[in-house]
């Protein structure tokens, strides 16, 4: 992980207000634009494509920002929303292909499919661990009780140039049992996954809860296991 992403919330910020003041004086001011194209000289056609790209370009990376910035806004609603009504421990967790399609392996009978946020909420708390959608007014995605949960440990994954830790649930429900590969995020603009510290204290605290709500219930306990090593992701990174 870049350590510099943490200093780049400020800036992501203040780049999304320049983006949608550029916006909103272009909105604002079409009718005049239009009346200055029409007297600016002929351009050969090969530089109006090329401007054309270039404004298309920088278009989409505006609303691609916005949309960054508007996810992020919601992630934080929702995590103030949970953090006041439940008990448990709220994280982040950052959507992917292979959760979604796992999640659905499990909920194979049910008529709806399960959707992720690009950035969704994750709670583990005496109950178990439910994935969470929406702002202001969260939703719940899925939900899993602690004694569907077979096991919990900690792996690694490589996206792009960068080593991700990753928190994998096995879970059994119905007969279906399958891994969950969860990539936890910080909330901040410009951080997108847990470093190692924060990361190894998730996963050592859901461990613990699990053995406590299957020894509340009289249920076979999961085998300990050694502590967890923590390795920089730097040493990671110089090793390959």
């Amino acid at each position: 992980m870049n350590p510099a992403a943490p200093h780049r919330a400020g800036v992501t910020f203040m780049v999304g207000a320049a983006a949608a003041i550029v916006i909103g004086a272009l909105i604002a001011g079409s009718g005049f634009l239009d009346r200055v194209m029409f007297r600016l000289p002929e351009i050969p056609g090969g530089e109006r494509v090329a401007v054309a790209v270039a404004v298309a370009a920088l278009g989409t990376a505006l609303v691609w920002l916005l949309v960054r910035l508007g996810e992020l806004g919601r992630a934080r609603s929702r995590r103030r929303a949970l953090e006041a009504s439940v008990r448990g421990e709220v994280n982040c967790g950052i959507r992917r292909r292979e959760l979604v399609a796992r999640l659905n392996e499990l909920t194979a009978d049910d008529a709806k499919q399960i959707k992720l946020a690009a950035r969704y909420s994750i709670v583990a708390d005496e109950l178990g661990v439910a994935f969470w959608n929406g702002g202001r007014r969260p939703r719940r995605a899925a939900h899993f009780a602690w004694r569907e949960i077979r096991g919990i440990r900690s792996d690694s994954m490589v996206a792009g140039e960068t080593v991700l830790s990753v928190l994998v649930l096995r879970v059994r429900r119905g007969g279906v049992s399958v891994e969950l590969p969860i990539v936890l995020a910080a909330e901040r603009p410009g951080r997108y996954a847990l470093s190692d510290a924060p990361f190894f204290a998730v996963v050592r605290s859901w461990k613990a809860k699990h053995r406590e709500a299957l020894a509340a219930e009289g249920l076979e306990l999961p085998p300990l296991t050694a502590p967890i090593q923590i390795i920089p992701q730097s040493a990671v990174l110089a090793g390959r």
